[in-house]
């Protein structure tokens, strides 16, 4: 008879495990702030797997992804808190609730129908948590009061008042698709950057947004790039284009090319800091034309 392979039972009786007296002084020193990098860094590196297309690394990364939430959901037991059991519990409620078309007699044909729903739903919840005195839902998944713990005391003090199309959306998501997430949620409320919507009125907005960051006295230049910015991920949502995907495409752009440049520049005995800048341009052209 074979040896029994180890379930989710056993991986929650490992890490009660680590964390038990006598168990491991490292996981047993750890908090849920201590921890906040490390879930940061396998969010991350399970994204990586995906891009990778490689089904053993995402294996890999999603069971430590996974471990994040035994590690916290242990901890969180541990002072009475909530169980990973409430944990699953939770998700299995929350998405029977949220799926009404497939769960119960509501109908939804298209994506775009269930994710109007979905919201719809999320809405109501927000409402009824606040007049309960819970916690709200967020779009990253992780309560309200996490993502508020990085984002400041004002963050924080807002975390459980917040109401509206955005309200909920983390703070502690890359900016990008904060950025991003927030114009979706403007969006389905029935609003659109002033300047028009689609694909022109966002190009023009890219563009007044280049003009306003040439005038802007050296003061304003950090809010002028932020503006810059923002308009270019409204411009990527009237395209119909990812924007945190697009930016990292072009990074994995940007990155061979740079590693092609450094190649060419070695191959000739230099290093970067001879050329003059007309012929570093010059060298960049020639390292986007190399394949």
């Amino acid at each position: 008879m074979s040896e029994r392979r180890p379930d989710f039972t056993d991986l929650v009786a490992t890490m009660a495990g680590l964390r038990a007296p006598g168990g491991c002084p490292w996981d047993r020193a750890q908090t849920p702030a201590s921890l906040r990098p490390y879930l940061l860094e396998e969010a991350y590196e399970t994204l990586e797997a995906i891009d990778s297309g490689v089904p053993a690394r995402l294996k890999e990364e999603l069971g430590d992804l996974l471990l994040q939430v035994v590690f916290h959901s242990e901890m969180a037991a541990e002072t009475g808190a909530f169980t990973i059991d409430d944990v699953v519990a939770g998700l299995v409620e929350k998405l029977i609730r949220r799926h009404p078309h497939v769960f119960g007699t509501a109908t939804a044909a298209t994506p775009d129908a269930v994710v109007t729903r979905w919201e719809a739903i999320k809405q109501a919840e927000r409402l009824h948590n606040r007049a309960a005195g819970g916690v709200q839902d967020n779009a990253a998944g992780a309560g309200s009061a996490n993502a508020a713990a990085g984002a400041g005391p004002a963050a924080a003090a807002n975390a459980g008042t917040e109401s509206g199309a955005l309200a909920g959306l983390a703070r502690t998501l890359p900016a990008l698709m904060l950025a991003q997430q927030m114009l979706v949620r403007a969006g389905r409320a029935g609003f659109t950057i002033p300047g028009g919507a689609g694909p022109e009125g966002a190009r023009a907005g890219v563009r007044r947004a280049l003009d306003e960051l040439a005038r802007a006295p050296h003061a304003a230049e950090e809010e002028a790039a932020g503006d810059l910015l923002f308009a270019a991920a409204a411009a990527a949502r009237a395209l119909d284009v990812d924007a945190e995907l697009a930016l990292r495409a072009a990074c994995d752009r940007y990155r061979a090319r740079f590693a092609r440049m450094e190649a060419l520049v070695r191959a000739r005995g230099k290093a970067l800091a001879d050329y003059a800048p007309d012929e570093l341009a010059s060298l960049w052209r020639e390292a986007r034309e190399a394949r």
